[in-house]
């Protein structure tokens, strides 16, 4: 019973640290229902074991824990997907500022030289 306790504090809390407002649009509204969606399942699951064994075997699986580290699987791939693309679209952006600074600063020093002959 203690066990269970302590696993639906964890979910909650991490849930709550994970949808903190940390920028501007860093939480979508979709994401916000997904991740309430994902600490309803994970509670129930903590709660009711037996049901998420009973799921597992409805779509084929053996076992319920087999069913959850399928889905982690899955829930991996996807955010390993979707940080790289934000890593390319952050790297674009710098790539982008780095040859404006290059830029103002050359014009900068041409400004200086054509002043002080």
């Amino acid at each position: 019973m203690w066990i269970q306790f302590l696993l639906i504090a964890a979910i909650i809390v991490l849930a709550v640290f994970m949808m903190r407002r940390t920028g501007a649009d860093s939480h979508l509204a979709i994401r916000r229902l997904l991740m309430g969606l994902f600490v309803i399942v994970a509670v129930l699951s903590v709660l009711f074991p037996q049901w998420l064994s009973w799921l597992a075997r409805l779509v084929g699986v053996g076992r319920g824990t087999d069913l959850v580290l399928y889905g982690l699987i899955v829930m991996f791939l996807a955010f390993v997907y979707s940080q790289y693309r934000r890593n390319v679209a952050l790297q674009r952006q710098l790539t982008l500022l780095a040859r404006k600074i290059a830029l103002l600063e050359a014009a900068e020093k041409e400004k200086d030289a054509s002043r002080n002959p």
